[in-house]
């Protein structure tokens, strides 16, 4: 029997760390080739991995809700044979390396982004050479790091700035429970990046109370008294912590709402025409495709148009400037059991309603079997979140950062409306109707660029071409 290292892999070029959330094989259990064997959580996506060959699980080294650096070795496998996976590299033998399969590339070529998805900075070659200790994080022995230290504040933008706040979700939770503004300390990690152990020996410092975001709080409690003390369990209550991906979803929203000025404008939309063009070719697009079609392809079609119109929808703030992103990527938010993820449709503009009807599909199956790859959920330009299908009427949704809009779908159903009949005259008429709102950043969009993209949207759908799919 030949043992195979099995790692924690580099989930995108931005993830320097995952957390392990659960183990989906015991010791002594086989397993086959591209098995999953275990669940991650990063900063981007929940990932089931699977078992770089076939074998018996003969050891596990990091257990469950435990954060560890890519390239850790976190179980061994027993196989029958082929070459041993030589740690820490980024070479392929014959049973195939995790870090090979998910793209991994190593520590020294990465791109970065913060916490809140503002736009990444890539370094290709500029980084420092690759040590024993970021090769096999595992197997080294580091002396423990002095504790961080706070640093003068910068406009976060820099390189600098953007590295050291990619923690990892465990350091930010400790971060927000003990009130420390991570993008003013620094820390030991690759670019000053801060770790638990730095940010605990900060906390045990007794700087905290001095550096935290609310140090300035009346009483010197370091307490927002804006908000108030945090609550507290009472007896019969049940205290469970959040999920991974619940935790980062909350720190999305609240800097994403501190981040831009959020102003909400609604429309209602008549499907009446998209209704029976859908109801005519469903049979034969569902026979020939084999894709089910819903409205949601219809509107995303009219959606690229309408940003095609008005690029600013489809921006980016980056301090003074605006960046006008040429690729359409819309994210559409789908709902799990667990959280919400945004799966991408990357160059929408390029696709046909077929064509965005089978990437909206298989993405959205694959986001429920947590078959997602990190790249899928990143670089999107515009979302489009749908509560109507849980019967809504209307949103009013958080922008998802580093955008500058995104577009809520109420449920669409039958409604007596008031129409104009041949001669004029008005008339009561039964026609399938849907709220759309639309969350922009007032920053740089104004409400009437706003209300002129959703009428625009509007009557595209309205008057959707007969010819159709």
């Amino acid at each position: 029997m030949a043992p195979v290292d099995i790692i924690m892999p580099q989930m995108g070029e931005s993830i320097a760390e995952g957390t392990l959330s659960k183990w989906l094989k015991r010791v002594g259990d086989e397993v086959k080739r591209d098995e999953p064997i275990f669940e991650i959580s990063t900063d981007k996506v929940d990932a089931e991995i699977p078992a770089p060959s076939a074998g018996v699980i003969s050891e596990i080294l990091v257990k469950e809700g435990e954060t560890v650096a890519v390239q850790t070795v976190v179980a061994r496998l027993e196989t029958a044979g082929g070459k041993e996976t030589r740690e820490g590299s980024g070479e392929t033998t014959e049973t195939g390396s995790t870090e090979k399969r998910f793209g991994g590339k190593g520590l020294t070529q990465r791109s970065t982004d913060s916490v809140d998805g503002v736009a990444a900075a890539s370094v290709a070659t500029g980084g420092p050479p690759k040590s024993e200790s970021m090769l096999a994080p595992a197997a080294t022995h580091k002396p423990s790091p002095a504790p961080a230290t706070a640093q003068p504040r910068t406009n976060g933008n820099s390189f600098e700035d953007r590295v050291r706040t990619r923690s990892s979700p465990l350091v930010r939770k400790i971060a927000a429970e003990h009130g420390v503004d991570i993008a003013a300390l620094q820390g030991s990690g690759i670019a000053g990046r801060v770790t638990k152990k730095d940010l605990l020996g900060f906390i045990e410092s007794g700087a905290a109370a001095d550096a935290g975001p609310f140090a300035n709080a009346p009483g010197g409690t370091g307490i927002d008294l804006a908000h108030g003390p945090p609550p507290q369990a009472w007896p019969g209550d049940r205290v469970e912590p959040m999920s991974r991906m619940r935790a980062l979803i909350s720190e999305h929203m609240v800097v994403s709402r501190r981040t831009s000025a959020h102003v909400t404008s609604f429309i209602e939309v008549d499907f009446t025409r998209v209704a029976r063009i859908r109801a005519r070719e469903r049979g034969e697009f569902e026979a020939s495709t084999g894709q089910k079609l819903t409205y949601m392809p219809f509107i995303i079609a009219s959606v690229v148009k309408g940003i095609q119109a008005f690029p600013i929808m489809n921006s980016s703030v980056a301090g003074r400037d605006v960046i006008y992103r040429k690729p359409i990527n819309i994210g559409i938010a789908v709902a799990l059991d667990w959280g919400l993820i945004v799966p991408v449709i990357k160059r929408a503009e390029d696709l046909s309603v077929a064509g965005i009807t089978r990437a909206l599909n298989d993405l959205a199956a694959r986001a429920r079997a947590k078959k997602l790859g990190p790249e899928e959920v990143q670089d999107g330009t515009f979302t489009i979140t749908n509560p109507g299908v849980f019967g809504s009427l209307m949103g009013t949704p958080i922008i998802n950062q580093p955008q500058v809009a995104i577009m809520a779908i109420g449920t669409i159903e039958k409604r007596p409306k008031v129409t104009s009949g041949a001669d004029g005259e008005d008339t009561i008429a039964i026609r399938t109707c849907a709220y759309f709102s639309i969350s922009f950043d007032h920053r740089v969009i104004d409400g009437a660029v706003a209300d002129q993209f959703l009428a625009f949207v509007k009557k595209t759908i309205e008057e959707y071409p007969e010819t159709g799919v």
